[in-house]
C-alpha cells in the first residue's frame, strides 16, 4: 500500500485505509471497534523493514516483578490477550534468557487468532540448558542467539543456535540481532521482555517502539523495568512521540522513536 489507501469491506460498508495506519469507514463502527482499530492498524500496515517493537507490563513504580521474578500478574488481561495479538502480528518474538528461566514461557498465540511467530531467545553466555518448553514443544520454530565468542554447538534441544558479537561493554550487539534476523525474513520483531532486555535494545537505539502498560499497582520493591545508563541533565533524556490506550485497568503508552 504503499502511498496510497486500502480500501476493505467492513460490513455492509466500507474501510479505508492510510499507508500509515490512519482509517475511516462509511459506517461508524462501535465503539471497542474503533480502538482496535486505532491501536493495531498503524502497526499492522507497518511497512518499514526492519521494526522493532518492544513491550513490558508495570506497575505505578515501575516494577515489572517483585524481587523473587514473581510477575503474574502485574497487568490484567486485556494486556495479556493484547500480548497474544502483538504476537499474532510478529515476524519473531524476542525475549532474554532470564525471562525463559523464571517463566519457561510458550511465546505462542493462543488468545487470539494468529499464527505463531518464529520464538528468539537471547542468551549472551548460553546458560539455559534444552529442558524448557519453547526448546522442545516443537509449536514453532526456534532460534537461540549468544556471543560469538561462545563456541556454541548448532542446538539446544529443538532450537537452532546463532550468534552475533558483543558490544563494549559486554552485551550482545542489538543491532546485530536485528541483521542477522532481518536476513533470516524475519522483519516485524516483537520484544516482549525482559526489563533488561528491552532496556539494553532501548540504550543501543535498536528499538522502533515501546509500548509500557502500567496497572495500577504499587509494589514498592522488585525488579524495574526500563534501566538506561545514567543522564546529568534532563535534556539527555528520552522524549518520544505517544499514543494512548486504555486496556481495561490499565494504561498503555505507546512511545514512537523512528
Amino acid at each position: 500500500m504503499p502511498g496510497g489507501r486500502l480500501r476493505l469491506e467492513f460490513g455492509d460498508g466500507w474501510l479505508s485505509i492510510d499507508a500509515d495506519g490512519g482509517w475511516s469507514s462509511d459506517r461508524v463502527p462501535p465503539a471497542a471497534v474503533g480502538r482496535l482499530l486505532d491501536l493495531y492498524l498503524p502497526l499492522a500496515v507497518q511497512e518499514r523493514r526492519p521494526f522493532t517493537i518492544a513491550h513490558l507490563g508495570q506497575s505505578l513504580d515501575g516494577r515489572i516483578a517483585a524481587t523473587n521474578g514473581a510477575s503474574r500478574w502485574v497487568t490484567g488481561p486485556e494486556d495479556l490477550l493484547h500480548n497474544h495479538r502483538m504476537r499474532a502480528l510478529a515476524d519473531a518474538i524476542l525475549v532474554g534468557a532470564d525471562t525463559v528461566r523464571l517463566d519457561d514461557p510458550q511465546l505462542t498465540v493462543r488468545r487470539c487468532p494468529g499464527d505463531n511467530p518464529v520464538r528468539v531467545v537471547l542468551d549472551p553466555m548460553l546458560g539455559l540448558g534444552p529442558d524448557y518448553g519453547l526448546f522442545r514443544d516443537e509449536a514453532a520454530q526456534t532460534l537461540v542467539i549468544t556471543a560469538e565468542d561462545r563456541a556454541p554447538p548448532p542446538r539446544l534441544g529443538q532450537a537452532q543456535v546463532l550468534t552475533v558479537p558483543r558490544t563494549v561493554d559486554g552485551a550482545l550487539d542489538c543491532a546485530a540481532v536485528v541483521t542477522l534476523l532481518g536476513r533470516r525474513g524475519l522483519g516485524w520483531i516483537f520484544i516482549e521482555g525482559g526489563g533488561v532486555t528491552v532496556s539494553r535494545f532501548l540504550a543501543q537505539r535498536a528499538l522502533d517502539r515501546l509500548q509500557l502498560t502500567i496497572s495500577p499497582l504499587i509494589i514498592g520493591s522488585g525488579r524495574p523495568g526500563i534501566q538506561l545508563p545514567e543522564i546529568q541533565d534532563l535534556a539527555q533524556g528520552l522524549r518520544p512521540r505517544l499514543r494512548r490506550f486504555a486496556l481495561g485497568e490499565d494504561m498503555l503508552f505507546e512511545c514512537d522513536f523512528s
